[in-house]
C-alpha cells in the first residue's frame, strides 16, 4: 500500500453522501459541543490535582481542561497544522494543493501528525508537566498518558464531525466554547474571593448595595466590552470586488475580501506556538533557591509567573495599560510589551502568508472559483488569468495586513485585563461573527436552490 493509501485508511469521520440543510448542521455542531463538555468534565483516573492550578491560563486557548480527558485540547491538531504549513510554504514538501492528490497528502498527513503529537504530548504532560501521575511507576504512566492520547484522539474526530457535518470547524468552536465560559463565570460567578464575588458585575452590585462603590470591578467588564467592539469593527472591514453572470445578463454579485483575510488561524497558530514554548519552560523548570523559583533553559518562574528569560518576554504583561495610566509601569514592563507585540504581529502576518498558500485562498485559487461560478470581472475578457492579477492586488496584502491588525489587536488586548484572555476574547468573537455569516450564507442556500446552483455547491 501506497503512502496516499495508508493516509486515507487512518481513521476518520465519512464525508456526508448528500447536501446537509441548516438545521442538521445546526444538530450536529450542538452534539458535538454537549459531548466536548461533557468529556470537559471527565476527570483523569490516577492523577495529583497539585500541580493543575498552574496551567489553568492557557486552557482556553487550548480548548482543553486540564486534569480531564480535555487536557490536551486542540493542542496536537494546531501543533501538526503548523509544522506542516511551514514545510508546504517553504516548498520543502513540494505539494500542489489545488490538486486532488495534493489535498489528500496535506490532510492526511496533517492527522496523521496530529494523532503522532497527541501520543507524545500526552507523555510529555504525563512525565514531565501539569497531569503527573500520583507514583511514577511505568504501568501508571501508561495509564495516565493512555487516557491522555484517546482524548486528543477524540478532539480530532470530533473537529472533522464539525468540519463536515456542523458549523465552521471544531477547533475554532471548542476555542470559542471555553472563551464564552470564562466570559460568564468572570461576570456571574458566586464565589467569593477577598470578602467580594468573583464575577465582576456580582462583585460591583455588592459594592453598590454595601454603599462603598468599587468602580475597579468594572475595569474588566469595560476592557472586554471594547475588544469585542474592535473585533466586530475588524470583521466588517472588507473589499469588494464586483462580478457579472456570463450566461445572465444583467445579473451579479460582489465578492467579498475581507480586511482580516484570513480570519482567527493565524492568530490561534502563533498563540499556540507561544503557549508551547510557555508549557515546555514549566515542564523543564526544577526548583531553585529553597523552592522559590523554579528555573530552567527557557526561564524563570515565581509561584508559576514567568520571571526571566525567553517565557517572560513571551508572556503578556496582563494590565499593562493600567499600569502605563496610572504611571507604574516599569522599563522592563515597557520592554516586555513591545516585544510581545512585535512577536504577535510578525507571527500573525507569517502565518496569514503560510495560511493564503495551503489553504485555496491564494489569488491562483479564488480565481479558479470564480470561474468555474460563470462568473467574470466586468470590463475584463473572461479568463482566470486576468481574474487571478486583479485578485493579487488585494489578497496578499490584505493577508498581511490584516494578520498583523489581528495579532496587534490581540496583544494590545492581552493587555487590558478583560474577563477572559483578551486574545482568548478576540478570537471568540471572531469565530462567532464567522459562524453567524456561515449560518446566513446556508440559509439562503436553503432557501433558494438557485442560488446554490449558480455557485457550484454541492446539491
Amino acid at each position: 500500500m501506497n503512502l496516499e493509501g495508508i493516509l486515507q485508511s487512518l481513521p476518520g469521520v465519512k464525508d456526508p453522501e448528500k447536501r446537509i440543510n441548516l438545521n442538521e448542521r445546526l444538530k450536529w455542531t450542538g452534539a458535538v459541543l454537549v459531548i466536548y463538555y461533557i468529556l470537559a468534565e471527565i476527570p483523569v483516573y490516577g492523577i495529583s490535582s497539585v500541580s493543575l492550578t498552574r496551567f489553568r491560563e492557557w486552557e482556553v486557548l487550548l480548548g482543553a481542561k486540564f486534569g480531564t480527558i480535555m487536557t490536551l485540547g486542540i493542542g496536537p491538531i494546531v501543533t501538526a497544522s503548523i509544522i506542516l504549513q511551514m514545510l508546504v510554504g517553504a516548498k520543502i514538501i513540494d505539494w500542489d494543493l489545488n490538486t486532488h492528490h495534493g489535498r489528500i497528502m496535506f490532510q492526511g498527513t496533517q492527522k496523521l501528525l496530529a494523532i503522532l503529537f497527541s501520543i507524545l504530548e500526552a507523555f510529555a504532560y504525563t512525565l514531565f508537566g501539569p497531569v503527573q501521575p500520583l507514583a511514577h511507576t511505568l504501568g501508571n504512566v501508561l495509564l495516565v498518558a493512555g487516557q491522555l492520547a484517546i482524548g486528543g484522539i477524540l478532539v480530532i474526530l470530533l473537529d472533522e464531525v464539525v468540519s463536515k457535518w456542523g458549523i465552521g470547524s471544531g477547533v475554532s468552536l471548542f476555542i470559542a466554547a471555553g472563551v464564552t465560559k470564562q466570559i460568564f463565570v468572570g461576570l456571574l460567578s458566586p464565589q467569593i474571593v477577598s470578602e467580594y464575588r468573583a464575577g465582576r458585575l456580582l462583585a460591583f452590585i455588592e459594592s453598590v448595595v454595601r454603599g462603598t462603590p468599587q468602580w475597579i470591578f468594572l475595569l474588566p467588564i469595560l476592557s472586554t466590552f471594547l475588544v469585542f467592539i474592535l473585533a466586530v469593527y475588524a470583521e466588517g472591514m472588507r473589499v469588494e470586488i464586483p462580478l457579472a453572470f456570463g450566461t445572465l445578463r444583467g445579473f451579479g454579485r460582489k465578492w467579498p475580501l475581507k480586511f482580516v483575510y484570513t480570519n482567527v488561524l493565524p492568530v490561534i497558530l502563533i498563540s499556540a506556538v507561544l503557549i508551547n514554548i510557555q508549557i515546555w519552560g514549566r515542564m523543564l523548570a526544577h526548583p531553585v533557591q529553597h523552592g522559590l523559583m523554579e528555573c530552567g533553559v527557557l526561564g524563570c518562574y515565581q509561584n508559576g509567573v514567568p520571571k526571566s528569560g525567553l517565557v517572560f518576554y513571551l508572556s503578556p504583561p496582563h494590565k499593562f495599560i493600567y499600569y502605563l495610566l496610572t504611571g507604574t509601569a516599569t522599563t522592563t514592563d515597557i520592554e516586555r510589551a513591545i516585544i510581545y507585540i512585535l512577536i504577535m504581529t510578525l507571527g500573525t502576518a507569517l502565518f496569514s502568508i503560510f495560511w493564503v498558500n495551503t489553504s485555496g485562498m491564494d489569488a491562483k485559487s479564488v480565481a479558479r472559483q470564480i470561474q468555474a461560478s460563470s462568473l467574470q470581472i466586468p470590463g475584463f475578457r473572461r479568463d482566470p488569468r486576468v481574474i487571478e492579477k486583479v485578485l493579487e492586488r488585494y489578497i496578499m496584502p490584505l493577508a498581511v495586513l490584516g494578520g498583523a491588525f489581528v495579532g496587534l489587536l490581540a496583544a494590545i488586548a492581552d493587555f487590558m485585563g478583560a474577563l477572559a484572555s483578551g486574545t482568548g476574547i478576540l478570537l471568540a468573537v471572531m469565530i462567532i461573527y464567522d459562524m453567524y455569516e456561515q449560518l446566513a450564507l446556508q440559509q439562503l442556500e436553503d432557501a433558494h436552490p438557485l442560488i446554490r446552483k449558480i455557485m457550484g455547491k454541492m446539491k
